[in-house]
């Protein structure tokens, strides 16, 4: 007999407007066995504001218990309950508490689902007007100054849009890290306060962005920035050029078609190379005269 196990529920949670609170999200917190929650006092808040009651067992879940408190959560998941996964904002596990009990539920084969809900992540994307086609999500950066750089210097070439999560009060420090690494001119918008009152979409270059910050922002901070530009292809003197040409012939290419791949991949007309390689042979006292066409 296949014994049941009870199901761990992933709740998104409304990032500032609670009218963005997914009709689910209701039904579980009346329903749930166990709410484990980030902060008790802001789910009270949540579910005043919802108007639902919770039926089942409350406890904290955070990053200060996580480690300790994932052991009695999955006994209880691995005995038939319905646990259910807040946090403050957003989706847990997403730069918040749950990656270590969804860890620990996938590997007792225990069901996990999730209520889908606001995400800042890709509320910025959108909002950002930067390419949102390809991206990747870097969370917080270090606080300390020089392990930031690191980070930051990690991705100086990435090609897709960047996404992080700042506090207010090293915002400018962060721009001005990011425009001293990306460059002052990389673009970027600085997302604030979302979907709340005070809402704030700043755009700009890295640089005139971080003079702006130094003045004192409020609010949760999202930045979007725009991805590594295509790097130019590299200028490659007449001796590369040839010595690339004559690694294809030894492989096997005719001339021709060896002195057209490389003009393609240094991106430059084929009778650029032919005349290099023209030059290299009659420099050596082996090659055609200096007039003979590509043909």
């Amino acid at each position: 007999m296949t014994h049941v196990t009870g199901t761990l529920v992933l709740a998104g949670t409304p990032i500032g407007d609670i009218a963005d609170a997914p009709p689910r999200l209701a039904a579980e917190l009346e329903t749930a066995d166990i709410v484990a929650a980030e902060d008790t006092r802001r789910l009270r808040g949540l579910t005043r504001a919802l108007g639902v009651h919770t039926s089942g067992r409350v406890v904290s879940y955070f990053e200060g218990n996580e480690s300790a408190r994932t052991p009695e959560l999955v006994e209880a998941l691995a005995g038939g309950a319905r646990v259910l996964l807040v946090t403050d904002a957003g989706m847990p596990s997403v730069s918040d508490p749950g990656y270590r009990l969804v860890a620990a539920a996938v590997e007792q084969d225990i069901k996990v689902t999730a209520v889908p809900g606001p995400s800042a992540v890709l509320t910025a994307l959108a909002l950002s007007g930067l390419p949102v086609d390809r991206f990747c999500f870097e969370g917080f950066l270090p606080r300390k100054a020089g392990e930031r750089l690191g980070r930051l210097r990690e991705v100086a070439d990435e090609r897709r849009t960047l996404v992080y999560f700042e506090a207010p009060h090293r915002l400018d420090d962060t721009l001005a890290a990011m425009a001293e690494v990306f460059g002052a001119e990389r673009r970027a918008a600085v997302c604030r306060e979302l979907t709340k009152t005070y809402e704030e979409v700043k755009r700009g270059g890295l640089g005139e962005l971080a003079a702006w910050a130094a003045e004192g922002v409020r609010g949760e901070i999202t930045v979007v920035v725009e991805g590594a530009p295509e790097a130019a292809p590299a200028e490659l003197d007449a001796e590369e050029l040839v010595r690339r040409v004559r690694v294809r012939e030894e492989a096997g290419e005719r001339r021709k078609e060896a002195i057209a791949a490389v003009a393609a991949d240094a991106g430059l007309p084929k009778r650029e190379v032919f005349d290099a390689v023209v030059a290299a042979k009659n420099a050596a006292g082996t090659g055609p005269a200096k007039g003979k066409e590509l043909s």
